[in-house]
């Protein structure tokens, strides 16, 4: 098991622009990362098993829904310390990371902002502490990137809705207690239900065979005739709308989570090319191996300066969900370029689980394509600048 020796790049003092909080609650989850997860990490992914061990700790890091106010269990942090902790549990790994911004932003947020008081005590306390895990049910088999054309529908049965269809690519399926459900009724209309392990017809099988974040949980979602109490309806918002408003709050945390991977596959590879000895000298003085890390760390720089923009128009009220798409789309593709450049100068230890190079790579083609593909962001960025949608 080797030492986490990570340092993490800062080329243009950035740190500067944080908060002694900001600091506070990033070097906490950085330090917890170190202890908890990159000891175990390189273990659980050959496994492809989530080590549910580490809930507990995602929850005293603030890992579960940071900036939910501290009334409903929340740690009542801003947009920026949510992306720095997201930041530094993807620099860990990708899948934790996915645990922890579905819980946060899929799960918790939309029953804080469309459910009840009664939903929100009921579901928040235990959420922000991982006594609860949720799930998010959007994308379906035959609809991805299209969710609006959804056929996961729930009837008026007078004193109970009946719920049938099917959710797939679902993190933390397989283990969730809840799962936040976006479904049509008999108008067509989407709305949210909460929707809870246990209820007849309710079952969540794994998917298995990934070679991509596979130390996160992914399942089904299956609904046959499964009876949701009415009180389980999420009031606050209807339309496709609201669940894009989740999806802005989770990629928005990705926008931050894949700097992390980033940051992690740079400071290997420039540690390996230190200590490397070909033709009598370390690789790190060589022009080839010099003009990779030196672009590098300039799209790190560049990502970190976005996210941190972003974050503070986040907390402003003022980022548009095209400003979040295109962080979004900026970041993952930064992240999977640098990770895959990385690899080549780590040569054949780089795809080895020694380092973490190749599982980062591998995480991040699951990253680029959920949450919104690397090609409908372009979309959703074109259709900003221009007016003019080309989605069809």
């Amino acid at each position: 098991m080797k030492p986490d020796l990570f340092q993490a790049p800062d080329y243009y003092l950035l740190d500067d622009l944080l908060t002694e909080e900001h600091k506070l609650v990033r070097d906490s989850a950085r330090a917890w990362v170190k202890r908890e997860v990159s000891p175990i990490i390189e273990d659980y992914a050959q496994r492809a098993e989530f080590p549910k061990q580490i809930i507990k700790g995602l929850g005293e890091i603030g890992g579960f829904g940071p900036y939910i106010p501290e009334e409903y269990g929340g740690a009542g942090l801003d947009q920026i310390s949510y992306g720095l902790i997201m930041q530094e549990i993807e620099r860990g790994d990708s899948g934790v990371r996915s645990t922890s911004s579905v819980q946060s932003s899929l799960v918790m947020y939309p029953i804080w902002k469309f459910g009840t008081e009664e939903q929100r005590m009921k579901y928040l306390p235990k959420l922000a502490t991982g006594e609860f895990m949720g799930c998010f049910g959007l994308t379906e088999p035959d609809h991805g990137s299209n969710p609006s054309g959804m056929t996961t529908n729930f009837k008026d049965m007078g004193d109970h809705y009946l719920l049938n269809g099917a959710k797939m690519w679902i993190s933390n399926a397989p283990f969730a207690d809840v799962a936040v459900v976006w479904a049509k009724n008999e108008e067509g209309r989407i709305h949210g239900l909460i929707v809870e392990r246990g209820m007849e017809g309710f079952t969540t099988p794994e998917t298995h065979n990934k070679w991509s974040l596979r130390a996160s949980a992914t399942g089904e979602l299956i609904f046959d005739n499964v009876k949701v109490p009415k009180e389980n309806l999420l009031p606050g918002k209807s339309g496709l709308g609201a669940p894009m408003m989740c999806l802005d709050s989770a990629r928005y945390g990705i926008a931050w989570g894949a700097i992390g991977a980033a940051m992690d596959c740079y400071d290997t590879a420039l540690r390996y090319a230190k200590e490397r000895i070909q033709f009598d000298k370390p690789i790190a003085g060589t022009q080839l191996q010099q003009k990779k890390l030196a672009e590098m760390i300039t799209e790190i720089t560049k990502a970190q300066l976005l996210t941190w923009r972003l974050g503070v128009l986040r907390n402003e009220g003022k980022a548009t969900t095209a400003q979040i798409s295109m962080a979004k789309r900026n970041n993952v593709d930064m992240a999977i370029n640098i990770a895959r450049e990385a690899r080549q100068i780590l040569g054949g230890m780089g795809i080895t689980g020694e380092y973490s190079i190749m599982r980062h790579s591998m995480n991040l083609e699951s990253v680029i394509t959920y949450e919104g593909t690397h090609d409908i962001h372009l979309l959703i960025t074109g259709a900003d600048i221009t007016g003019i949608p080309a989605f069809k």
